[in-house]
């Protein structure tokens, strides 16, 4: 799984974003200043740093001026929101840049992006099902298991961000699209069938009052 560098000098939001992520897989590094970051990222291969401009020391953007990063992708997240910070910081060789406060799962999708080409994983397995991203098929004990088009994208939904607890407003976002006009009885029911041709009862968990996590041990 990719290692990433979390460049944030506000430790709570360097411990959230690296409790979610390790939850998901990744394996997170922190830094709280400028200067550690540097030091850091010469010594170490990330596949991404993840950035604040504003830190003690060396502020992110003279990170990215010193061309330190110039080998690795850089998601810059600030509060300066301004137009000219985000041109300053692309034609610098940022990746993306996210304004705070933002959503983690926001940022999850975002990081994914930016790794899709260095860490996709063709094949899942969770018990006796094997989930093959790639080909759009599920495999229960070798045998391919019928779910339609709205199952499987719930269920890939579900996996992507494993260890994720997802309302069930983000899962009609992300599966059924933002003009979805049903309610989220609708999810409720897909999950419902998931959990029958999966035997996923123990897998996927219901959220009191707010939606679904796919639990799995790292």
């Amino acid at each position: 799984m990719a290692r990433i560098l979390i460049v944030e000098d506000d430790r709570s939001i360097n411990d959230l974003i690296a409790m979610n992520l390790s939850v998901i897989g990744y394996d997170c590094e922190k830094a709280f200043d400028g200067y550690v970051a540097a030091e850091m990222i010469k010594n170490t291969r990330y596949d991404l740093v993840l950035l604040d401009i504003m830190l003690p020391g060396v502020s992110g953007i003279d990170l990215l001026r010193s061309n330190i990063c110039e080998n690795t992708k850089v998601i810059l997240i600030t509060a300066k929101g301004g137009l000219n910070h985000k041109l300053e910081a692309f034609n610098l060789g940022a990746y993306d840049y996210i304004v705070k406060p933002f959503e983690m799962l926001e940022l999850v999708a975002r990081i994914k992006v930016a790794l899709k080409n260095d860490d996709v994983q063709e094949n899942i397995k969770i018990k006796d099902v094997e989930i093959r991203l790639r080909e759009h098929k599920v495999l229960k004990s070798s045998e391919e298991v019928d779910l339609t088009i709205l199952e499987y994208n719930l269920l890939e939904t579900l996996v992507i961000n494993k260890n994720i607890a997802l309302s069930r407003e983000k899962l009609l976002e992300f599966v059924w699209g933002y003009d979805f006009e049903g309610d989220t009885r609708t999810v409720d029911v897909h999950i419902m069938k998931l959990r029958k041709k999966l035997d996923f009862d123990n897998i996927i968990k219901t959220i009191y009052k707010m939606g679904y996590r796919l639990e799995v041990s790292k």
